[in-house]
């Protein structure tokens, strides 16, 4: 049976060009369509589709507030359509806050090669999407975050983190560096883990999470909102700090030209897909960092971050891997895990705990 989708967007065109290349593919079937958020709460609820494809900006009720409505009552895979703009980065970041999976450029065009690599892209998520279904689960709503104005009262550390179920032993390693890479589902996932760690965070944090080169800013200026370490998008020269985590801007890479300094570089080079890419930042770390890197990979598309981790590990570096269960798309901890890399596979509310017990900061 073909997974159902349905597509919603208040432009007739874009929801005939959605449909038409999503029914190309036997694994698909559009199943209906909507005109606004109010009809595609309510044929969520009536058709259950296995993904809802969903635009941001409609009448009568947008996508954002469709979403939180879908979530609450009818827990669906969604990925929205967004604007590359400023504008649009924030609007989608809060769709994905919401409860939303995974998010396009509506011009999808702009990621692709061609046309037809569009369409395969576009597909390809959907599947992908299509096989994390909410409702065989408890409605994602539950595991975010709640979102805040400004950064978080203080907490007691020691008080507030429950003992991951898998037994993380206290290592003897005098860490310097975390890093940390991921791709759909990211954002949230990224969101669940950073908020829990400390302001005297003892380590610098790398991040790469594939985005957009106009979504990596205003990502990075959301997390620092919302967390007690600073967060911020990276930029060539940075120093690296304790307690400072500096996210990977879209469309270059981040490499570490020393042990304490960031360079970021543009990149035209046809052989590495990712811009960001895992594997780079990774594998720039390992020519300063050996056993004092903890990397970690989380819920993601492809097999960024393999040759990156099989790098790092060559230098005595502990890996990590979100566990399939808690991945939005178990493509990347996967390629960790079926490499032979990871040390530790963790469920996602398990990885800032972890961090904390192998840091001895609890």
């Amino acid at each position: 049976m073909p997974y159902k989708v349905l597509v919603v967007d208040d432009s007739s065109f874009f929801r005939r060009r959605v449909t038409d290349i999503l029914n190309a593919d036997p694994n698909l079937s559009v199943i209906d369509v909507a005109i606004n958020g109010i009809e595609a709460v309510e044929k969520a609820k009536s058709l259950k589709p296995d993904v809802i494809t969903m635009d941001i900006e409609m009448p009568q009720l947008n996508g954002i507030d469709a979403v939180k409505q879908i979530m609450k009552y009818a827990p669906t895979s969604i990925i929205m359509f967004s604007s590359l703009t400023h504008a649009g980065a924030q609007k989608t970041l809060e769709a994905l806050d919401a409860g939303a999976l995974d998010f396009l450029p509506k011009k999808f065009t702009e990621i692709a090669s061609d046309a037809s690599d569009a369409g395969r892209l576009l597909r390809q998520r959907v599947i992908q999407l299509a096989r994390k279904n909410p409702r065989l689960r408890s409605s994602i709503t539950e595991r975010h975050t709640p979102i805040v104005a400004s950064k978080p009262i203080k907490r007691d550390v020691q008080s507030s983190f429950q003992s991951p179920r898998t037994s993380i032993r206290k290592s003897n390693t005098d860490y310097k560096i975390l890093t940390i890479g991921t791709s759909t589902g990211g954002p949230v996932a990224l969101q669940k883990v950073l908020t829990q760690l400390p302001k005297d965070f003892p380590l610098p944090i790398l991040i790469v999470q594939h985005m957009p080169a106009s979504f990596t800013k205003a990502f990075a200026n959301r997390l620092n909102n919302l967390c007690e370490i600073s967060v911020q998008e990276a930029a060539n020269g940075d120093e690296i700090k304790p307690g400072c985590a500096y996210v990977a801007p879209g469309g270059k890479q981040m490499i570490l030209s020393s042990a304490n300094k960031l360079k970021i570089v543009e990149d035209n080079s046809e052989r590495i897909s990712f811009k960001p890419s895992v594997d780079v930042t990774f594998g720039s770390a390992a020519k300063f960092f050996n056993n004092s890197a903890l990397a970690i990979i989380l819920t993601g598309m492809g097999s960024d971050g393999r040759e990156g981790c099989r790098l790092l590990k060559a230098k005595g570096a502990t890996i990590w891997a979100q566990d399939e269960d808690s991945s939005v798309v178990y493509g990347m901890p996967q390629a960790i895990v079926n490499a032979g890399l990871s040390h530790q596979t963790l469920s996602i509310d398990e990885v800032a705990p972890s961090i904390l017990k192998e840091l001895k900061l609890n």
